[in-house]
């Protein structure tokens, strides 16, 4: 069986725990049953992905057989990963997706789409990350009961769905260019549980009005291809907040929203990555320049697009 899902953006702007995006960047595994248990790594982080011990692929995997009462049959991953891992990517909803689909598949459950979210959920916690890898694009997701009620945008659950999106966002907007974005990536990782830690217990009532009119605008500036509203539609006052402190990226990067070439900006994930959505205005160099000189030479930038979800084929 072979793999493909998407890195993610969740937590996108204010909408915490329930909007993600899709990215262009993937991580691929190509399995086959073997004698033993091996993984060859190659890419982003190859050594960190090729360990058999604490390997997150692979215990999803035997964990959903074993839990199902099927067998665990061994394998042999070829794995080739483009997802910086602990940066606010979804490194791990894609690691979790893809050891369900190996469960399913090599252990024959026979699940739906629906049934391998739900099981990828329920091990990640919250649907935002989970939903957007696996059906791509721009996703909004809530937990009901045992399941998860999903809604993404271009043609609903299709594979390669965000080029079907991205391609409407460009003729709603009247523009030829796809939206473009860039990931700023820090040096220095943060784990979801410490960024999860951050955040309080309970919020006034004018920081929950707040969230939700931005959220709900940020679902229409997608739906509609508004650019233009991403300034105020991803202003948030939930998660970013109290993540500033141990995502200093974010805090400098904030103040960019003032400048012609930039859309929108919102801390990636739970961090400590930075996405920015850039202008119909600037160029991609023009963005670059313009981030580098306010960030320095030490992080990262990635050009990205939004991206499709799960590819699977059969070896």
């Amino acid at each position: 069986m072979r793999i493909s899902l998407p890195a993610t953006s969740a937590n996108l702007g204010p909408g915490f725990d329930a909007v993600g995006l899709a990215l262009s960047m993937r991580l691929t595994v190509e399995a086959q049953a073997a004698a033993g248990f091996q993984i060859q790594a190659t890419g982003r982080d190859a050594e960190r992905c090729g360990g058999v011990e604490d390997n997150l692929i692979l215990e999803t995997y035997r964990e959903v057989l074993e839990r199902a009462g099927a067998k665990v049959a061994p394998l042999h991953l070829k794995v080739h990963n483009e997802i910086p891992l602990g940066m606010g990517c979804g490194s791990s909803a894609a690691a979790l997706l893809a050891g369900v689909a190996l469960a399913d598949h090599f252990g024959g459950l026979d699940w739906s789409d629906a049934g391998i979210v739900a099981e990828a959920c329920r091990r990640e916690g919250h649907p935002d990350n989970v939903t957007a890898c696996w059906y791509g694009g721009f996703t909004v997701a809530a937990v009901s009961g045992e399941s998860v009620q999903v809604a993404a945008f271009g043609q609903h659950f299709v594979q390669n769905s965000a080029q079907h999106f991205v391609q409407s966002l460009a003729q709603i907007s009247g523009s030829t260019r796809m939206w473009e974005m860039l990931l700023a990536v820090p040096a220095t990782s943060l784990t979801t549980r410490q960024a999860r830690a951050l955040l309080p217990e309970g919020y006034s009532k004018a920081d929950a009005i707040f969230n939700v009119q931005r959220a709900a605008l940020l679902v229409a500036a997608f739906a509609q291809g508004r650019l233009d509203l991403l300034g105020t539609a991803m202003q948030d006052r939930m998660h970013q907040p109290y993540r500033q402190e141990a995502c200093p990226l974010l805090k400098t990067m904030l103040p960019l929203m003032r400048e012609r070439e930039i859309a929108g900006v919102a801390l990636s994930g739970a961090g400590p990555s930075v996405l920015v959505f850039l202008s119909e205005h600037a160029t991609l160099l023009e963005a670059e320049t313009l981030i580098q000189g306010v960030v320095g030479p030490d992080v990262e930038l990635l050009p990205i697009r939004v991206g499709s979800g799960a590819e699977r084929s059969f070896l």
